[in-house]
């Protein structure tokens, strides 16, 4: 029931106009901010460890800046969930679709989305252009989990896949030049993982961009979002794709990806989605990082 009515709430706000939706956004960041104590743990947590150099007034104010860009991202949400093609495309904007379309015309293509607040915007927005293969995790809440899987499947024909089926379809589906759509900075636990530094600490990365890619002889195509300035929607960017990727060297392969993902972080730090319990898996010799 809670789920509905919030699902509720979120229908109607996508009729609001813009600066109207921005507050919406900030006033529903401030709320998580002040009422959902565990992940406001989990954000300073994470905002602390990986920026060592950063005072306790500059970590708090970072996590006040981050919650407000989740809250915005949520808001703006709702558009990309029910709003029409026209409204979509307003709120995010695609630049650098060339290098997609580039890539796309000689290889099987992995598009690359790191997570940031905005990523659900993104992968919709996208699917206005190209329908995709998309490796996505379950929701313990089974209303909200077959919500998703129907807003996601508006504009297109995308093939949805679990984490926990088999990756030859995904790779069957990707040789037959369907691009796949993957995250490649979530906490998925100890397999097909290896430890590699995150901003300095060690940090479970999937090794499935690499490896994915080499099976299929895919190439790399990395793109992100990021909110235009004054919050008046997003920027959607596809960088030039990978050369030289996957190597020999699973693990450099992993900690590239991680680098990559670090420079983008810097350009605008409460952007990215620090809510996540992306430092979760530990190794063996060491304590529960939350």
């Amino acid at each position: 029931m809670i789920t509905r009515i919030a699902l509720a709430i979120f229908w109607l706000i996508h009729f609001l106009p813009k600066p109207v939706l921005n507050v919406f956004g900030a006033v529903l960041g401030l709320g998580f901010l002040l009422l959902a104590h565990e992940r406001r743990n989990v954000v300073k947590k994470n905002i602390s460890s990986c920026f060592s150099d950063l005072t306790e007034t500059q970590v708090k104010k970072l996590v006040k800046k981050h919650f407000l860009a989740l809250g915005n991202a949520l808001a703006f949400t709702s558009i990309a969930w029910w709003g029409s093609r026209k409204k979509i495309k307003e709120i995010a904007e695609i630049q650098g679709w060339e290098n997609f379309e580039k890539a796309d015309q000689h290889n099987p293509v992995i598009v690359l989305a790191p997570h940031f607040v905005g990523v659900e915007i993104l992968g919709i927005r996208i699917s206005m252009e190209k329908d995709a293969v998309v490796i996505y995790s379950h929701q313990k809440d089974k209303v909200f989990d077959s919500f998703l899987k129907k807003k996601r499947e508006r504009f297109s024909d995308p093939k949805l896949y679990s984490r926990q089926e088999n990756l030859k379809k995904v790779i069957r589906k990707l040789k037959a030049r369907v691009p796949l759509f993957l995250l490649p900075d979530m906490d998925f636990g100890p397999q097909d993982s290896l430890f590699v530094p995150f901003f300095g600490v060690m940090c479970a990365t999937t090794t499935a961009p690499p490896r994915i890619a080499q099976l299929a002889k895919a190439t790399i195509v990395p793109v992100i979002i990021k909110k235009k300035p004054n919050f008046h929607g997003y920027k959607i960017t596809f960088l030039p794709a990978w050369k030289n990727f996957p190597t020999n060297n699973l693990e450099g392969d992993v900690k590239n990806i991680n680098e990559f993902i670090e420079s983008h972080v810097n350009q605008s730090r409460e952007e990215y989605y620090w809510v996540h319990k992306r430092f979760k898996t530990r190794p063996a010799d060491e304590p529960p990082f939350y």
